[in-house]
Parts: structure tokens; sequence; C-alpha cells
């Protein structure tokens, strides 16, 4: 009989095998059957790390230091750390809280709290103190494993957990350096099995309060085997993400991805992002994987990029919608296809364009193999060919769902009513099953009775070099209902002044329909989340309380008398 191992091991070199042929991977890939006790870090990654000096994780500092580590040292060092945290009472279903940035003591927590068979609550170093309380309490969170930078914002609410800082010693914390005197063989299986919890993730909260969601000892560790797909991923490759340790997508594409792959996970740490210095660490070393969110790929656009791609062969973007812009000049630039994907906190990689399909211009591309997505009509809630909701259908659940919500039952309700998890998300679907992003449902308005999504009029908005951040939203008028109102962020040398108002509005109006006409615009910084999500639920709020304002620090397009021509 198989063991667990080669069950998962099966499962991914099948996928590794379909690279390219996404058709193929929708109609034969099922996912793993685990039976009886599994632990990712224990049956997957110390079986093919034991005796591996292939290198695992590569981090390049800002100052220009850098280190490395083997599979085989991850492995050993994950022992010591969880044998270490072991003895100081860290149990099998415990909570530990994680904040760390990109240094190797997250990886080794990581590994080491799995192999306990503990739940990891990974948090962002940016979290204040102010929002702490209620993630500790919620989490129940019993350990602490914080940069020393970091403890301070601790203070007073260690209470009965055990507090361990990384970095300088802290003052009545336990030192996580103390892990290296601890024996590096192998630590015993915790004995969880594939429906046990491993992860709690707190959403990033665009629209309300972070919720907490659960993961289980496969829905993130079996269920990236489609994330490893879209993002094209294959054995000793280098892969670069762009993303902070906190939230699901550094997990996604800093931890399970890659090491599901085999391949290296690279990282280039900075306090202050300079785009030709990422490309120049891309290029020199030797990364042939690299995803980041469109934000950044808009900064890479306005530098440089004729120094060519390097070894890189996968270029893809996620966190956000992606503009066909950014694709088009990425393509001029290196020959290389940029591409979507799409997925939440609550799932793995769930739709994306694929390494070999054909990617259509504004498309987020196909469902991934083993995701059963549909679009749900909003109003008779039934499946749509056409339009609606990006919805999993539960009649055929997927491994790379969460649980739920873990102090929310009735959201969770909410978002699985009907026997389908509701992303919250819209899109179209074309002849060929590709899906074509709307919006959020809560950011889809109508104007004089048209329906608008607001990524649409974005796409048109970030095409203009005056334009480096975009958020439409509605704002209300007494004879259309709402007109679209764009809040934007100016690029360095463009002046919040007349000339450019009307520039964006004349761009805006050449290649948008008359009913997508932008008729309101404000300059300034977008508000955002601390993920660096923008809240348009924030500026939809300003925009109904400030509603008939006298005094308004906006361009109207009828102040432009160039405009009704």
């Amino acid at each position: 009989m198989p063991t667990n191992h080669e069950i998962y091991r099966e499962s991914r070199d099948r996928l590794v095998a379909l690279h390219g042929d996404h058709e193929k991977a929708v109609a034969d890939f099922t996912w793993p059957v685990l039976d009886g006790p599994f632990q990712w870090a224990h049956d997957w990654f110390d079986v093919i790390a034991d005796g591996e000096q292939q290198t695992a994780l590569h981090i390049v500092e800002e100052d220009g230091s850098e280190a490395s580590w083997s599979y085989d040292t991850m492995r050993r060092r994950s022992n010591q750390v969880a044998r270490w945290l072991a003895g100081h009472g860290v149990r099998r279903g415990d909570s530990v809280l994680i904040m760390l940035g990109n240094r190797v003591e997250l990886w080794e927590s990581m590994l080491a709290v799995m192999k306990l068979g503990a739940v990891i609550m990974p948090t962002t170093t940016a979290l204040g103190a102010v929002d702490l309380p209620g993630r500790l309490d919620r989490g129940e969170a019993r350990h602490l494993i914080v940069d020393s930078a970091c403890a301070h914002k601790f203070d007073g609410l260690a209470g009965d957990r055990t507090p361990i800082a990384v970095g300088e010693p802290v003052s009545g914390w336990l030192n996580f350096a103390d892990s290296h005197s601890a024996d590096d063989a192998p630590v015993e299986h915790p004995g969880t099995t594939a429906d046990d919890r491993l992860l709690l993730y707190f959403t990033s909260g665009t629209t309300s309060l972070p919720k907490l969601v659960e993961h289980t000892q496969a829905s993130y560790p079996v269920g990236h085997l489609t994330t490893m797909y879209w993002l094209g991923i294959r054995p000793g490759d280098v892969h670069l993400n762009i993303s902070s340790p906190g939230w699901a997508k550094h997990a996604w594409s800093c931890l399970f991805a890659p090491w599901i792959a085999g391949a290296t996970i690279f990282v280039h740490n900075y306090g202050r992002f300079d785009a030709a210095t990422l490309l120049g660490q891309l290029r020199e070393k030797g990364v042939t994987t690299f995803c980041a969110p469109p934000t950044v790929w808009r900064m890479l656009i306005k530098a440089d990029l004729s120094g060519g791609p390097g070894t890189l062969r996968e270029v893809v973007a996620a966190g956000e919608p992606l503009n066909p812009e950014i694709i088009e000049q990425v393509r001029a630039a290196w020959g290389l296809t940029l591409r979507d994907g799409f997925g939440q906190t609550e799932t793995t990689a769930s739709v994306g364009n694929t390494p070999g399909s054909v990617v259509k211009p504004g498309s987020m591309g196909r469902p991934l193999p083993g995701v059963p997505v549909v679009l749900v009509d909003e109003v008779t809630g039934e499946v749509s060919d056409t339009e609606g909701e990006i919805c999993i259908d539960l009649s055929r659940r997927p491994v790379s769902l969460m649980v739920g919500y873990l102090d929310m039952p009735e959201k969770t309700a909410e978002v699985t009513e009907g026997g389908f998890y509701h992303t919250g998300d819209t899109a179209t679907r074309d002849e060929d099953g590709y899906l074509f992003y709307v919006g959020r449902t809560d950011d889809v308005f109508k104007a004089s009775d048209y329906k608008v999504s607001p990524f649409e009029l974005e796409s048109v908005l970030l095409e203009h070099p005056a334009v480096t951040e975009a958020a439409v939203v509605p704002q209300p008028d007494p004879v259309r209902l709402a007109v679209p109102k764009a809040y934007v962020t100016l690029s360095a040398g463009w002046e919040p002044d007349r000339d450019t108002a009307l520039a964006i509005l004349r761009h805006a109006r050449t290649n948008l329909a008359p009913y997508l006409r932008i008729r309101r615009l404000e300059f300034g910084d977008l508000p955002k989340t601390i993920s660096g999500k923008i809240r348009r639920v924030e500026l939809r709020r300003r925009e109904r309380e400030e509603a008939g304002a006298v005094a308004r620090t906006e361009w109207r397009d009828d102040q432009f008398p160039e405009l009704r021509s």
C-alpha cells in the first residue's frame, strides 16, 4: 500500500509533467486521498530534504550580504527548533503567533511548528499594538515567536503566553538563538490527519472586520499543488515572490508551492522598494520564476526593462486584477507573457492563465485543475454560462478550500449559502471558458442604469503615464443615480493641477464608452489595508457622506469646455 508521501508525490509529478497542457491537466488531475496520519513537514518536506544539498532558501539583504540554506540544513534546523519549542511547552493543537520578517527563522519556525502538530498564526510585522489584543484572543494564541524589534508591541499582552524573541535578546523573553543547542534528530510525527487544523490567517479586511480563516493539514499543504501548477515552478527552479510575511500569499509562493516543486526560494530584502535593484537581483541570481502584484509590475515598467529578463521563464502577477497594458509592455520588453491568476486567503490558486496557455487580454484565465469554479447568477442563484459571481461548487468541494471562519459561524454560513463558496468577485465567461474579471460584488455599481465595473475604468486610467494608482467609485448624482468618480495617485513629475486633470479626463473620454466616462476626478493617496489593498469601501463611504457638499477638492468634467467638442 503506497504511503501518503508516495500518494502526494504522484499527484505532484503528474502536474509537473502536464505543465503546458491545461486541458489535459484539468481532465486528468484528482486530489490525492491521504489516509491516516499526515503532516506536510514530516511526510513531504523531510523526505525530500533528507541529505539534499540543493539550496532551499537564499536571502539577499539590502546591503548586498547574503546567505543560503540547503534542504537538508532546513530539515535539521527545524528539528532543533521543534525540540526546543516542545521543551518550552508547545504542544499539538496550540496556536503559535509568528511575527517575523523575511529571515531564515521564519521558515525554521513554520516547519518546526508544523512538526509538532501545533497551529501557525502568521502575522505581519506591520501590525500595530492596537490590533494585537483582538487577534491574540480570537486565535487563542498560546505562544509568540516575534522579531525582537516588535516585542514592545506585546507589552502587557503576553500574559501566560510563551514569549520568544528572534534577534537581539529581550528582557523577559526566551531567546530563539538558544534553539541551536537542541538535538537535530528527527522529531516524532504528531499523528495529525489531513483534517486537523494547521493555519489561522486573518484576511486583510478591505470591506469589514478581518476574518479569521481556518486551514487544515491538507487545504494549504496539498491545495497549493494548484498554485505550483499556475506559477509554473519546476524542480530545480529559483522562485522569487514579492509578498510580505504574515499574509497568505507569502505562504502560497514563499513556502508551499516552491518546496512542493523542489525549487529554491529566493528572497531580496529591502527597506524601500527600488525597481532597478530588484531587476539586477533577478538577473544576477538566476531567478527562473517570478511573481509580483500588479503594483510592483507597474513600477518595474516605469523603470528600465531593456536589460532583458535574465533567466526568467515564467512571470506571474497576483494580489489584484492585472491590467492588459502591463502584459503588453512586459511582452514587448522581454518577450515573456505575464500571466494572471486568482485566489483568496480562503483558497489556494483557483483560476489562472497557466504556462503554455493562450493568454487573452483582460482575462484572469480558466479554472485550475481540481477546482470546480462556476459563475452563479446574483439574482437567481443559478449557475450561469456567461456572467455571475465567481463561486466554488461545494458538491465537488476541493481540498484547497478553507474549513471556514473560525469565530464567525454566521459569516461561514453566508459565504457557503446555496451549495457554493461565494468569493464576492464577479466575472464573465467567454465561449472558450476564459474568465474576465468584473469586480467585487460590492464594488460594481449602476450609472444611468448601466452596470459599471470599476476595474474596467481603472484599467484605462492606468494606461495614462500620469497615473500610478486609481480607484473608481460611484458618486451620488440626482440625475444619473451615480456617476463614476476616480481617485488617482499621480506618477512622479505630474502636478495635481488643471492640466493634469484635463489630460486624464480626455484620455478616459477617448478610450471609454460614453456611459462609462469618468465624470469626477480627485488626486491623492488611496486608503489601503496594511496588506496594501485599496479600501474602496472607505472611498464609497466618503462619497455618500459628502454628497452635495459645496467645497470639494475634485475636478468635474463639466468644468472643461475642451471636453464638450
